[in-house]
């Protein structure tokens, strides 16, 4: 009875109408106040996030335990994780193509929260007696809010929600299974083997601390976008056609819901906000606090040079990688097949591709979930 309560509160109340006013209000509020940042400075944000792939020594001279593209590695390489393989399916699944609209909504307003988000934890940042740099939600809500007159009980409230909440996410940590059940089943391996051997390679990516894990994820993190993207693209140029009509149904029925006639019975436009919306944040975690922890660590001498690759971030995770899965799933027709997550989002990769598909799958997988894992070891190390 409990457990039925709390996935009543959490999925049906939390992650519906406050979640969708949270972000609106947040989203739409920075962006008016910072001139609409986001918009302005995209282009200069890409710039400098690839300028910085290719800088041998990517730091900007301040104290601290990372580079800048390694902070933004580790943070891109926990957002991009299995939620781009099956939340963006689960959002077509029982929100309609629609969902997706709503999911580009939460992203742009989610590139301005999350600059916001680590340009505060940079500049609130505390550090250790070796000079070295951390912080994070906890501390910027701290030196921000709880030094102001008659805020310290605010802050203290606030911050024991956002422990809370971070904590019970570390928990119920769903990548490793996800991992071991698409490697498990494509190569025909038991779950226990997956599980160890993954295990064992997530202990020697992390037995390096930070710095270690960060050189790993600048090098690594490039690699599986690229993998994943390029496999994805493959599939759309090979239905080029159905993109006009992929578009028109995104667009169409972002305000008036769909029913599909092979699966879900009637998708309203409140589940169509709500899915796309939800899963957006899911997977960018705009707001969730996460980012900053890593970017806290930084080698940066202004907080919003570091916080402007949160726009960055943001971008390739939710505005590419989640809209690539997503207009494979439309182009390729499956997205009205009944399936369902990372069984939907396998289906149109194996409708475009064929048999080579199930390895594209597995190992984009494993990559999304063990750079996930690791960096969300990073964050404990804050917390």
């Amino acid at each position: 009875m409990f457990i039925e309560f709390l996935e009543v509160l959490v999925w049906d109340y939390l992650w519906g109408v406050p979640l969708v006013v949270v972000v609106l209000t947040a989203g739409v509020l920075l962006t008016v106040r910072s001139g609409f940042f986001q918009f302005r400075y995209l282009g200069y944000s890409l710039k400098n996030a690839w300028k910085k792939l290719f800088e041998k020594n990517a730091d900007d001279g301040s104290d601290g335990v990372i580079s800048p593209l390694e902070a933004m590695s580790i943070a891109l390489g926990t957002t991009i994780g299995v939620g781009n393989i099956g939340g963006v399916a689960t959002a077509i699944a029982v929100g309609g193509p629609g969902a997706i609209f709503w999911m580009w909504v939460a992203g742009v307003l989610g590139q301005i929260i999350k600059m916001a988000e680590i340009t505060l934890a940079v500049h609130y940042r505390s550090r250790n007696k070796d000079g070295s740099a951390y912080g994070g939600p906890n501390y910027y809500m701290q030196k921000g809010i709880g030094r102001q007159k008659g805020m310290k009980k605010a802050f203290k409230i606030l911050s024991a929600i956002f422990a809370f909440g971070f904590m019970v996410g570390f928990f119920i940590n769903i990548q490793i299974y996800t991992v071991a059940e698409a490697i498990g089943n494509t190569f025909d391996i038991s779950l226990i083997t997956v599980g160890v051997v993954y295990t064992i390679l997530l202990y020697m990516l992390i037995a390096g601390g930070v710095p270690s894990l960060g050189k790993t994820a600048a090098k690594l993190v490039p690699f599986m976008i690229i993998f994943y993207l390029g496999g994805g693209l493959f599939i759309i140029l090979k239905h080029a056609d159905q993109l006009p009509h992929a578009f028109a149904l995104i667009f169409g029925n972002a305000f008036t819901g769909t029913a599909a006639a092979g699966g879900f019975a009637g998708a309203a436009f409140s589940q169509a906000i709500k899915m796309g919306m939800a899963r957006s944040v899911f997977s960018n975690e705009a707001g969730w606090g996460s980012a900053p922890m890593i970017h806290a660590s930084a080698k940066v001498d202004h907080p919003v040079k570091q916080g402007i690759l949160g726009v960055f971030e943001v971008f390739v995770d939710t505005i590419i990688v989640c809209t690539m899965t997503a207009l494979v799933i439309i182009v390729t027709g499956q997205w009205s097949s009944g399936l369902d997550g990372a069984t939907l989002t396998l289906s149109a990769f194996e409708v475009g591709m064929g048999k080579p598909a199930r390895v594209i799958m597995a190992v984009g997988v494993f990559l999304f979930g063990i750079t996930t894992s690791s960096g969300i070891y990073a964050q404990m190390e804050v917390v």
